[in-house]
């Protein structure tokens, strides 16, 4: 029903099915804008950071494309650089807790760990284990 990761946070923060369902409809910009001023869910501070990562999850699951290109970053450390202020998603002016950049980076390595579901700790010790074994 939403359009975007931003529209889909901003509709599951709402305390009133009215305003979820108001917000689902609007483009990511005024689903930012309008967030901002609607009742929040009693536990949202609780709930949110979980609510971001299950959206991204679904978000590069159903695009490989942009899969691809996360998993493309490889181990790079990823920033959500902004300049609007946003220092508990991102970072901006060098400060902030880039909440974003890092459910990404953990999302990038589960993608990682389900396309190649042998850690490289595994097959060394596998490795190691046949060739001790052969010997």
């Amino acid at each position: 029903m939403c359009d975007s990761v931003e529209v889909a946070y901003q509709a599951e923060k709402c305390r009133n099915y009215e305003d979820l369902v108001m917000i689902a409809h609007m483009n990511s910009w005024d689903a930012k804008r309008c967030g901002k001023t609607v009742a929040l869910q009693e536990n949202w501070e609780t709930v949110k950071i979980p609510v971001m990562e299950e959206l991204c999850r679904r978000k590069f699951e159903k695009y490989q494309g942009l899969r691809s290109l996360l998993l493309g970053t490889k181990d790079a450390i990823l920033i959500e650089g902004n300049t609007w202020g946003d220092t508990f998603w991102g970072v901006c002016n060098g400060v902030g807790e880039n909440r974003l950049g890092e459910i990404l980076m953990k999302l990038r390595e589960d993608l990682r760990c389900e396309a190649y579901p042998i850690s490289y700790a595994q097959c060394v010790g596998q490795c190691k284990g046949r060739i001790l074994n052969a010997n």
